[in-house]
């Protein structure tokens, strides 16, 4: 598996980062829905990752939104035909190494209450608990997360 930055605004990502919206809606109202659109993920200080197997099909996707000393995680992703291989993992560990390299101090995120495996997942890679921050409400559907890595 190969992770680097990439331009979202690709057919391939276009398509997963619609699948990862309509799970949401599936999941969540909109208003507990807080993705970024694309122009947002081209944005200057947005660091949007594409993990691609040996072929170069996309796995799996997320960014890091830096903001000064703390980023925060946006638009984890991973196809679902590629799920259980490490590629969410990946993704974060490589978010989380680019994030110290430009002087990130602290990551934070928010992610659904229903969505175990993402849950699962950003405990496992030491986030904890946190309430709200920067521009989000309070939101029973919501759980907020944050890791320091310096």
């Amino acid at each position: 598996m190969r992770i680097a930055i990439e331009d979202p605004d690709q057919p391939e990502i276009r398509a997963m980062l619609a699948a990862g919206e309509a799970n949401s809606a599936a999941l969540y109202p909109a208003e507990s829905n807080h993705h970024l659109p694309l122009d947002a993920l081209r944005a200057p200080g947005v660091l949007f990752h594409v993990a691609r197997d040996a072929a170069g099909r996309a796995l799996g996707t997320g960014a890091v939104v830096l903001k000064g000393d703390w980023a925060e995680v946006k638009r984890m992703w991973t196809d679902p035909a590629a799920r259980g291989g490490g590629v969410a993992g990946a993704v974060l560990a490589a978010l989380e190494a680019v994030a110290r390299a430009r002087g990130v101090r602290v990551l934070r995120l928010e992610t659904g209450a229903r969505s175990d495996a993402a849950l699962a997942l950003y405990r496992r890679a030491g986030f904890v608990e946190i309430g709200p921050f920067e521009g989000y409400a309070p939101d029973p559907l919501s759980v907020f997360f944050e890791k320091r890595i310096a």
